[in-house]
């Protein structure tokens, strides 16, 4: 898709009148990143927010000993660092492309701009903020009183929903940023791979995941 489809099919945007997608396309600005290059640093002016066109990007924060945690992976049609659209803060955290990647950035000032003459995009704003707030509360919970198995048993059926509700699944990032975003480390990650193959829970096969007992790997949440 161009980048006017993908503004049009993205979730911030669906149902707006094409004069309002025309003018939303012509303010955004198209630009590309390698695979591990920074789009912006934890603390940058937020003069914008951008929106993924091809490719993943994660945003993350490092511990003062250096140790990274994901918050977020994002894909096509996805926004990212918005917020600073609406209190004009600094970026809350760090944005890297993990493969490379194609973004639109939409220059803060001008949006507002746009905003104010177009309610309806508020709305659709406050609808992506509200659904990230459930996403990262979920998150924290899981994070907090959940053990790594029921984790990661959250994750894959919560790929399988994103993915059409497949009982096999493609693993769109690495198993070191999967690790990551999951608040473990590799090695454990790993063994818990491997025991819930033992169980018969799942069979991996590369970046491929097959659910082979969604009731157990329910149970496991």
């Amino acid at each position: 898709m161009n980048k006017k489809q993908i503004i049009a099919s993205s979730f911030l945007f669906e149902g707006l009148p094409q004069q309002q997608i025309d003018d939303i396309d012509d303010l955004a600005v198209e630009k590309t990143y390698q695979r591990g290059e920074t789009i912006f640093f934890e603390g940058d002016k937020g003069i914008g927010f951008f929106m993924v066109g091809e490719g993943k990007v994660k945003i993350f924060k490092v511990s003062p000993a250096g140790k990274e945690h994901i918050l977020h992976i994002f894909g096509e049609g996805e926004p990212f660092g918005e917020v600073p659209v609406f209190h004009g803060q600094p970026y809350p955290a760090t944005a890297e492309a993990i493969v490379k990647t194609k973004t639109f950035f939409f220059p803060r000032d001008r949006f507002v701009l746009l905003v104010e003459a177009n309610p309806s995009i508020a709305l659709n704003m406050l609808a992506v903020l509200s659904m990230r707030l459930r996403r990262f509360a979920s998150q924290i919970e899981s994070l907090s009183l959940k053990e790594v198995p029921a984790r990661l048993a959250n994750y894959l059926l919560y790929l399988s929903q994103e993915q059409g509700g497949r009982e096999e699944v493609e693993l769109d990032i690495s198993k070191g940023q999967l690790a990551s975003l999951l608040g473990t480390i590799p090695e454990t990650l790993s063994r818990i791979f491997a025991k819930m193959s033992e169980e018969g829970l799942i069979r991996v096969n590369g970046r491929n995941i097959s659910l082979l007992d969604i009731k157990g790997l329910t149970a496991k949440e």
